[in-house]
This record gives structure tokens, sequence and C-alpha cells, in this order.
């Protein structure tokens, strides 16, 4: 079995920073993409950034110069800077990691989700 938490989440005012991490543990063969999302109130769920094993990443146009995505593949984690926070990126952020299993099956898992409230 192979399962993603996520810690970092919270309370910050508009224009500070916060930093989420996603650590994956269990029967990992491989980690293949890795990325955050996140479901606001009302909304439906969206891409806030991806990275795949490599360095190329994605950012939706949304959070572009403000926030970084990083992995570290020696911890099977994947880390999410945010910066300049506004309002409206108030949202449930959510890890998502495509795994390879020692057992040989692809899994498209989930974390819980971490809140983030940024206060105007």
């Amino acid at each position: 079995q192979v399962q993603l938490v996520e810690s970092g989440g919270g309370l910050v005012q508009a224009g500070g920073s916060l930093r989420l991490s996603c650590a994956a543990s269990g029967s990992i063969g491989r980690l293949n993409a890795m990325g955050w999302y996140r479901q606001a109130p009302g909304k439906q769920r969206e891409l806030v950034a991806s990275i795949p094993s490599g360095v190329t990443t994605k950012y939706a146009d949304s959070v572009k110069g403000r926030f970084t995505i990083s992995r570290d593949n020696a911890k099977n984690a994947v880390h999410l800077q945010m910066g300049s926070l506004k309002p409206e990126d108030t949202a449930v952020y959510y890890c998502n990691a495509v795994v390879d299993s020692l057992r040989g099956y692809v899994l498209n898992l989930w974390g819980k989700g971490t809140l983030v409230t940024v206060s105007p």
C-alpha cells in the first residue's frame, strides 16, 4: 500500500508565504509525475503545479511567478513553496502522485488535503 501525507498548510496574511510538503510512503516501485491541486469552496479541483520525474515543471497561470514546485526523489517528496499569497489562493491543497507499485500496478494517488487560508 502506498499513501501520501501532506503538511504545511495554515493561516497566513495576504502577501505572506507558506511551504507545503508531501511525502509518499509504502510499497513504492517508482514515483512518476507528482503535483499539487487545489479546491476552493464551490469550485472544481484545479491543477496548481506539477513536476514529472525530471526537472520540467508546469504551473497554473494564476500562480506563475509566485509558487515553486520541487521534488526530492531520495525522500519521495514534493514541495510547493508559495509566495505573495492572495486571498483567492485560499483552498484545500491536495498532493497527487502517479506511482508504480512494487506489485506492478500504476496508482494515481491523492493525499487527504491540507487547508491554506489567506486573510486580506
